[in-house]
């Protein structure tokens, strides 16, 4: 009696097309759920929308994705591969503190002009985001403010302002007010918005304070 035996290679070659197979179906997903937060927002891309939006039924999305944090990363790990925040640690090598603010805003607002729609949902929808990646995208603009702030010598009342106006100069909302709303182009709003910034240096002028002249008539 022949020992019949499976042809070499056939097992190790059905593992990887299932391994292959497997990859698709956690890209559609993800990439479902990426065009959902794009478009509706986070708030609004339930396990349901993103199943049917991937073609695979809730199982399959919570076999790849157990939870809600797990599929946020893998979202956000894919969107910014292909769309890279700018990064605030090649800013510490400009040493004026007002060069760095606008290479830093020139950069800024080119990523917002690319990421408009991305940005507006997912900020809109904040309260929405699992704590994990609301916390890194909020740290995100805390370093970019804290890169921003190095080597500034204000300190007490200017500092507080400065500090602010730069917040202000770096918000998303800031740029698409003047950008989009008011149609400047992204030159003249960061040409604004750096002004800004360094007036906020200068000593705050105090009101002046005009004594109420009471004319008199005098009776006849």
């Amino acid at each position: 009696m022949k020992n019949q035996t499976q042809p070499s290679g056939r097992r190790p070659y059905r593992k990887r097309k299932r391994a292959l197979s497997e990859q698709e179906t956690r890209q559609r997903i993800t990439l479902a759920a990426v065009a959902l937060h794009q478009t509706v927002g986070p708030a609004r891309s339930s396990v349901k929308a993103i199943a049917e939006r991937a073609g695979v039924d809730r199982a399959t999305v919570y076999r790849h994705f157990p939870d809600e944090q797990a599929l946020f990363d893998a979202c956000t790990s894919h969107y910014y591969q292909r769309h890279p925040m700018p990064s605030p640690e090649h800013w510490a090598e400009i040493t004026n503190p007002n060069e760095r603010l606008r290479t830093a805003l020139d950069e800024l607002y080119a990523w917002y002009a690319e990421t408009e729609q991305m940005l507006h949902a997912g900020i809109r929808d904040i309260e929405h985001v699992p704590a994990g990646s609301r916390e890194a995208f909020l740290g995100y603009f805390k370093t970019v403010h804290a890169a921003l702030m190095t080597g500034r010598r204000e300190r007490g009342r200017p500092c507080a302002r400065v500090s602010g106006a730069i917040a202000h100069a770096t918000n998303f909302h800031t740029w698409r007010s003047l950008v989009r709303e008011q149609q400047l182009s992204a030159d003249e709003a960061i040409t604004l918005t750096t002004a800004m910034v360094q007036a906020a240096t200068h000593p705050t002028p105090e009101p002046s304070r005009q004594t109420g002249s009471t004319t008199r008539r005098s009776r006849t």
